[in-house]
């Protein structure tokens, strides 16, 4: 099997402000600052939450749910000193759908978390990762 390498350019606009995307689609604002976009920290945070995020939806379609609400909201708590990475990461999942219940929730997340999200899984392995279900 081949493997897939993905590639991206990352160009300074000013002060720590950068665009960047894949050559040929649509690029993204990160600001260092966290002031006219979001950060590194907070855009990998995004990253992690848009993984599980689509893996769940994903499932949770297979499952023959209607899903008709979703938000993913996650909490990443940080090391004092340097490198100050990310120690613990905690999803909050909330979710509405026609057929949904606990049990299908779970099984969901549990996937995409244990088995299919690839930035999760590409996060030091250390890191802590919990969550929390709402059904809406």
């Amino acid at each position: 099997m081949a493997q897939e390498i993905k590639r991206v350019s990352l160009t300074w606009q000013d002060e720590l402000r950068f665009t960047g995307g894949e050559p040929g689609k649509p690029e993204i604002l990160i600001d260092g600052d966290n002031d006219q976009g979001p950060g590194p920290m907070v855009t990998l945070l995004l990253a992690a939450a848009s993984c599980t995020g689509s893996d769940v939806v994903i499932v949770v379609k297979k499952q023959r749910v209607e899903l008709t609400e979703f938000r993913v909201e996650v909490a990443g708590t940080r090391r004092e000193e340097e490198p100050r990475r990310y120690i613990a990461l905690h999803f909050t999942y909330t979710l509405r759908g026609n057929g949904l219940d606990e049990a299908r929730a779970r099984r969901a997340i549990d996937l995409s978390l244990e088995k299919y999200c690839s930035v999760i899984h590409s996060l030091a392995p250390d890191i802590r990762i919990t969550y929390d279900l709402v059904l809406a």
